[in-house]
């Protein structure tokens, strides 16, 4: 009895031993497969799989920036462009449940990126010493306003383009937006100075500053994502589609200043009577195109005048704009008679070297050339107005920038110098035939 009594005490224990065993063999692969991301989490702020190291900075930066009350908003292309696929989701998500699992701030990436205008900024000394004592190492990055380059006694003032504060891992990017005439905003181009640490962060990989950018002012809204106030563009598919169209090409203001030492402007009433009906011109058309969405740029005279002396041409008698085929709406002759503006001229077919001309105040013209798009070349036509006789005036591929004239955001051709030659040839100066375009004039 005995022995049959140490025989089922001994199968019991192998039983519950082997039974344990099986349990930690399927606690073990199951604890394996949940933190590889085959499972979720309901921790708070968390997903597995992801990394929480960006959501706790970016977490820290809302805390720094809302008590400070510094008026930033969430401009990363990244989690702009999943809130805005899931933007239903996202706006009826209650405070609480946001909390739930971090779906957006949590995704794998280097930076996160938020703007500030700058005009609303009131201390902000103040803040970058706080950001330092909260754990955060910042980067100022400053240049030149451009916009005083030709002013010898204010052309060292420096003015903040970007910030970037880096918390562990993870950094933020602080894209500084500096209101512009037109009511746009303007964003530097961020250039490390010698004194930077190219290793601070992969820079490369910045998604705003490799040049000037130019966009509409945005309105806001405030959202609760992955249980953070933010605010964010009130229309962020917009405001995604203008990130890759953004770039800006300042106005050449140091060569006007040398430009008219050599040749003396024109500031004669009829001179300024003219700039003044053309500038009025302008800016008429530039919002009767907006309304249409018709992308438009600066042409021939219009925007060799821009380039080389940042200023309309007295002498020129009109108002250029070029206009790609493809953005050609059939209601633009009637858009622009309802503005006030009578059409002039016709010329050529919208499938054959069309021609726009409209009749302006004080006999001023607004002439639109259509451009048609070849393998390897642009082209855009022109008649004779007294005989009728037709040209084609080609053009190398380019592609459009953002720049300010007369007060208003306007494309010109990012390749302006090639356009320019294409229109009026290689410049020249009196006594060098051969002088390079950025040194000199074209005389038109």
């Amino acid at each position: 009895m005995s022995r049959i009594s140490k025989n089922v005490i001994l199968v019991l224990l192998t039983l519950t031993s082997s039974a344990f065993l099986l349990f930690q063999l399927y606690y073990y692969k199951h604890y394996l497969s949940t933190k590889n991301g085959s499972g979720l989490s309901k921790s708070k702020g968390s997903q597995i799989g992801f990394d929480r190291t960006q959501w706790r900075a970016v977490k820290k930066f809302i805390m720094l920036t809302s008590s400070q009350n510094v008026p930033v908003f969430l401009i990363d292309p990244l989690i702009l462009e999943l809130i805005n696929k899931n933007f239903e989701q996202v706006k009826n998500t209650s405070h609480a449940s946001s909390t739930s699992e971090c779906k957006f701030f949590c995704v794998p990436r280097d930076f996160t990126t938020f703007a500030l205008q700058y005009q609303l900024w009131k201390n902000e000394e103040g803040w970058f010493r706080i950001a330092e004592n909260m754990g955060f190492q910042c980067l100022k990055i400053e240049s030149k306003d451009p916009r005083l380059d030709w002013i010898d006694s204010l052309s060292g003032t420096e003015i903040p383009l970007h910030y970037i504060c880096k918390l562990a891992s993870h950094a933020i990017h602080l894209v500084v937006f500096h209101e512009r005439s037109g009511n746009y905003l303007w964003h530097g181009h961020l250039r490390l100075k010698g004194h930077i640490d190219r290793k601070f962060v992969p820079f490369r990989k910045l998604q705003f500053g490799r040049y000037p950018g130019a966009f509409d002012r945005p309105e806001l809204q405030q959202i609760t994502v992955d249980g953070l106030d933010v605010l964010i563009p009130k229309d962020p598919m917009h405001f995604l589609e203008e990130i890759p169209h953004s770039r800006f090409i300042e106005c050449r203001y140091k060569e006007a200043r040398a430009f008219f030492q050599q040749y003396l402007d024109d500031n004669t009433v009829e001179a300024m009577t003219f700039r003044k009906h053309a500038k009025e011109l302008l800016q008429l058309a530039a919002k009767t195109l907006k309304k249409l969405g018709v992308r438009f740029w600066l042409s021939s005279g219009t925007c060799l005048g821009w380039y080389r002396q940042c200023s309309i041409i007295p002498y020129s008698k009109d108002v250029d704009l070029g206009i790609f085929i493809q953005d050609y709406k059939s209601d633009i002759i009637s858009a622009f008679q309802d503005a006030g503006l009578p059409l002039k001229h016709k010329f050529g077919k919208v499938e054959d070297s069309l021609e726009l001309s409209f009749q302006g105040k004080d006999d001023v013209k607004l002439d639109i050339f259509f451009f048609y798009e070849e393998t390897d070349h642009m082209w855009n036509g022109g008649t004779q107005a007294k005989t009728g006789k037709k040209f084609k005036y080609l053009f190398p591929k380019f592609t459009l920038c953002w720049t300010e004239f007369v007060d208003t955001k306007f494309r010109v051709p990012c390749e302006t110098v090639e356009y320019i030659e294409a229109n009026y040839g290689r410049p020249t100066t009196p006594g060098n035939e051969a002088a390079h375009p950025l040194r000199s004039g074209w005389r038109r």
